[in-house]
């Protein structure tokens, strides 16, 4: 399976054949767009179309080395070898992208500040949320995190994708920021905010940080020992 978003993020149509159904409605294909629900990212959702009948994704997950795509089974259904173009909710989409980089500065800059790492995260339709391995902070470090956050945005900065080498990856500072065991994998996707930041990441994010807009931390609380939670919401895009 061709996963097309880690090397390329935009792309929002794309032509593949099925490889195989169960039960009508978990549909592999050969190649897909289509983002699995992990990393604290949600799955995309869109429509499978073949001879213009439209058949709506509504889950997209892992499973083994496959992403399974959910479909509501509508006329025929669909059936290994069938041609099909697969369209992603684009605006769903492109939050998801822009909330994922947001996450990437704020995390580098708290990181910079504390050298607290990543316990969790979720992005979210209306927030986003990503927890840190930090004893406590205040209501003046929280907005100096939120005012360096934006300032490093609106550097419009470029955020490339590399595949490296495991082993040259990890050379890299600060590469992983995740409080988790790395996965045993041969190469990594590196998320490289150029000058700024790079770290380890298998999700969606956009070209440059200037189409993140803004940021706006909304919430803060106390989770449990040495881990703190902070809400954002990233500025509506036009």
């Amino acid at each position: 399976m061709d996963a097309l978003y880690l090397l390329d993020c935009y792309i929002k149509e794309f032509e593949a054949t099925v490889k195989d159904v169960t039960d009508g409605r978990f549909v592999i294909l050969n190649k897909t767009a289509f983002y699995p629900d992990s990393g604290g990212q949600p799955h995309d959702l869109g429509v499978l179309i073949k001879d213009g009948h439209e058949y709506p994704v509504v889950y997209t997950r892992k499973m083994d080395d496959a992403i399974s795509h959910e479909v509501t089974i509508t006329g025929p259904g669909l059936a290994v070898g069938d041609q099909v173009t697969g369209r992603i909710d684009w605006n769903r989409r492109y939050h998801f992208m822009r909330s994922h980089t947001a996450c990437h500065v704020l995390s580098a800059v708290i990181h910079k500040k504390t050298g607290a790492l990543i316990t969790g995260n979720r992005i979210g339709d209306a927030k986003t949320r990503v927890d840190f391995s930090l004893k406590d902070f205040d209501r003046s470090q929280i907005k100096s995190f939120e005012e360096k956050t934006n300032e490093i945005i609106n550097q419009e900065i470029p955020v490339e994708i590399k595949i490296l080498p495991r082993e040259e990856a990890l050379k890299i500072p600060a590469i992983v920021k995740l409080k988790m065991e790395l996965p045993e994998i041969a190469e990594m996707r590196i998320i490289d905010i150029v000058g700024f930041d790079a770290q380890a990441c298998g999700g969606t994010h956009v070209r440059n940080t200037g189409e993140i807009r803004a940021i706006e931390v909304i919430k803060a609380e106390n989770k449990g020992k040495n881990n703190r939670r902070i809400y954002f919401r990233v500025e509506t895009a036009d």
